[in-house]
C-alpha cells in the first residue's frame, strides 16, 4: 500500500476521535488542522474525501457529520449569484487575468472581515460537523489559504477545520503544489504524518 492511502486511512480514525471533534489535545484549542499531500495524488484524495464523505454522512449512528467546501466551487457560485461569472471572462480577455483576479478578490472581499466564502463555509457548518476544505488548487491563483483560514480561525471555532493542501506544509508555511510559498504563519497542526 502506497504512503498517501496509508495517510489517508488514518483520517478516519483521527476524526473518529471524541478528543479531536471537541478540539481538545495536540494543544489546538481550536481545532484548525491540515492534510498535505503531493499535488500528483489529487485524484486518490477527491476520491477518498468522497467516499469518506458518503459513508460518515449515511450512518444515522455517526455523532458527527462531514461538512465539506470546496473553494473553487464557492467561488464559481458565488460569481454566478452575484452575475459576475460572465464579466470576470471580459475582464481577463480585456483587462488580462491580473485585472479580474483583482476584481474578483474585491468582490469576494477577500482581505475583509466580511470575506463572501467564510460567511459561506460559517452559515453552512451544523454544529457537530468536521469541515473539509477541498478545491485548493483549484481555486488557485483567485483564492490562496490564507485569505480562507486566517480569517475562519476569527469567526468559528465551534467545529474542526481540515485544509487538504496540494502541496507541503512545514508545520507554519504551506507551499502549494510544492513549489508556491504562501509566506504566512498558520496556528494550525499536521492532521497526519
Amino acid at each position: 500500500m502506497s504512503e498517501i492511502h496509508e495517510r489517508l486511512d488514518m483520517i478516519e480514525l483521527k476524526i473518529k476521535d471524541p478528543a479531536f471533534r471537541e478540539n481538545r489535545g495536540l494543544g489546538n484549542e481550536v481545532g484548525y488542522y491540515i492534510f498535505d499531500y503531493d499535488p500528483r495524488y489529487e485524484l486518490e484524495v477527491r476520491s477518498y474525501i468522497s467516499y469518506l464523505r458518503k459513508k460518515i454522512n449515511e450512518n444515522p449512528n455517526h455523532p458527527f457529520k462531514i461538512a465539506e467546501f470546496d473553494l473553487y466551487e464557492i467561488i464559481i457560485s458565488i460569481l454566478k449569484e452575484k452575475g459576475y461569472l460572465s464579466k470576470t471572462f471580459e475582464f481577463e480577455e480585456k483587462k488580462g487575468s491580473e485585472y479580474a483576479k483583482k476584481a474578483v478578490n474585491k468582490l469576494l472581499k477577500l482581505g475583509t472581515a466580511s470575506n463572501l466564502i467564510v460567511s459561506h463555509i460559517k452559515e453552512n457548518t451544523e454544529e457537530n460537523s468536521v469541515v473539509f476544505l477541498t478545491g485548493v488548487g483549484k481555486a488557485y491563483p483567485i483564492l490562496r489559504s490564507h485569505n480562507v483560514l486566517n480569517n475562519l480561525y476569527e469567526v468559528m471555532d465551534n467545529v474542526p477545520v481540515i485544509l487538504f493542501f496540494p502541496g507541503r506544509y512545514s508545520g507554519s508555511e504551506l507551499i502549494l503544489f510544492g513549489t508556491i510559498h504562501d509566506n504566512n504563519y498558520y496556528r494550525a497542526f499536521p492532521l497526519v504524518e
